[in-house]
């Protein structure tokens, strides 16, 4: 998982910063991180836009650094051999291929953290990055998981499921629909959501009911929470399978009405239209799999893009 502090300089950029600087080429750079050009022109300019100066003289055989360049590649230098000495060694699996993951909480708790094993393998080490804003690639991930309607400009995107959606609670919370499961039932216990309303607006329109959140009902950002609070009882959910799915299979969580609804927004996995490395096509591969591809639609995603 990557985090960020406002003190110090995305860290991320730092290795691509002092191999370019090393080599006086972004190509070489690319060539020797085995990403694309793009990719370390992107981390470079976010670097320099972190601090506020230009890094880097760009001139057509290559670059050369500007003083403050210079003077930043002496103390990144100093930083990186202090942490390639240290005793404690904080890149664990040396021997895998590191590839970075852009996904939500909800999709890493509720899906991904049980099926990483089989991701991962024996030569992938997959690095997570949690979290909720659009996915930036250009930032160092190889791929992202979003939800949304799609498609997005500038990004090759696969739909990875289709939600059937249903109401569910916690068994104790379900004995007391025993008596009815419509919509007026159900609206007489809280209603728990994320931060998109639609789903629940449209599963009960059929029975007239314009859905607007009342001060019972609770609403919580990320999706797993939704699901930790029905469990406990807390009120009424939405399934949204394949992430509802151990909750159920469990029996932590039960249906309490057979009527579904084609969610109204799915997660999709997205990269760049550039040239996928290696071991990010055979993760794109292993996910793809997962969530029920078939080998044409896997082949068409992680086919190569435009060179960067």
């Amino acid at each position: 998982m990557v985090h960020s502090s406002p003190s110090l300089p995305p860290l991320d950029t730092l290795e691509t910063f002092a191999r370019a600087a090393r080599l006086g080429s972004f190509s070489a750079a690319a060539e020797e991180s085995g990403v694309t050009h793009g990719a370390v022109s992107r981390q470079v300019s976010r670097l320099e836009r972190w601090m506020g100066v230009r890094l880097f003289e760009r001139k057509a055989r290559g670059v050369n650094l500007t003083p403050e360049g210079m003077r930043f590649f002496a103390r990144t230098e100093e930083a990186l051999a202090l942490l390639g000495n240290s005793g404690e060694r904080w890149s664990p699996r040396r021997a895998k291929a590191v590839v970075r993951l852009s996904v939500t909480p909800s999709v890493a708790s509720l899906w991904l953290f049980r099926r990483l094993a089989r991701l991962e393998g024996s030569d992938i080490h997959l690095e997570l990055v949690l979290e909720h804003r659009l996915a930036d690639l250009g930032e160092g991930s190889d791929l992202a998981i979003r939800c949304g309607k799609g498609p997005w400009a500038g990004v090759r995107g696969v739909q990875l499921w289709q939600e059937k959606a249903f109401p569910i609670a916690s068994p104790a919370l379900a004995e007391r629909l025993r008596r009815g499961n419509d919509a007026q039932a159900l609206l007489e216990l809280p209603i728990l959501h994320d931060s998109n309303i639609e789903g629940w607006r449209r599963w009960l329109a059929p029975e007239g009911v314009d859905y607007v959140p009342r001060g019972q009902d609770r609403r919580f950002e990320d999706y797993n929470l939704v699901i930790d609070a029905c469990c406990q009882g807390l009120g009424i959910a939405l399934a949204r399978p394949p992430l509802s799915a151990a909750a159920l299979d469990e029996g932590r969580l039960v249906p309490v009405s057979d009527r579904t609804i084609d969610y109204h927004v799915a997660f999709h996995l997205i990269r760049s239209d550039e040239a996928l490395r290696g071991p990010a096509a055979e993760l794109a591969v292993r996910l793809l799999r997962e969530a029920g591809h078939d080998e044409a639609a896997i082949s068409s995603f992680t086919a190569p893009g435009r060179k960067g």
